[in-house]
């Protein structure tokens, strides 16, 4: 029996920084995020957009007290941007609605991010945490 296996791509890029689970937390992170892929040559809207979702929620829904949330960016010797988001809540996964109403205040974003990204999804952390993550392939990171 011939089976193939798939080994993830080298990476050629790593950023990890803990931030406070505070709006102005979710701001640095997006701000963050412009500054290390425009280090790497790789400015993107859609993963700071989805930076920015995945801090908020990050800081409204996941949050705790005296806890942060971290922000990793991995980029990989294919091209692709793997973004994750761990916070202190794994308790609460979260889920795209069924329809959000066109004029409600909230529940959109990860309706965002599943349009921007290629792959998402959540997985358990250490310590009852959570981390959301999310991809950009190649000809998509820079979209």
């Amino acid at each position: 029996m011939n089976e193939e296996i798939t080994q993830a791509a080298p990476l050629v890029g790593h950023f990890t920084v803990l931030l406070s689970a505070t709006r102005r937390g979710a701001r640095l992170a997006r701000l963050l995020t412009e500054r290390q892929l425009a280090d790497w040559g790789l400015p993107s809207d859609a993963a700071e957009h989805i930076v920015a979702e995945l801090a908020a929620n990050a800081v409204v829904h996941g949050r705790v007290p005296g806890r942060d949330f971290r922000l990793a960016l991995r980029l990989d010797a294919s091209g692709t941007l793997r973004i994750e988001v761990t916070d202190a809540r794994g308790d609460r996964v979260p889920h795209v609605p069924n329809s959000a109403s066109a004029y409600a205040e909230s529940g959109r974003g990860l309706l965002l991010v599943a349009a921007y990204a290629d792959r998402w999804g959540v997985d358990e952390a250490p310590a009852a945490c959570k981390t959301v993550w999310a991809e950009l392939v190649p000809g998509q990171v820079d979209r």
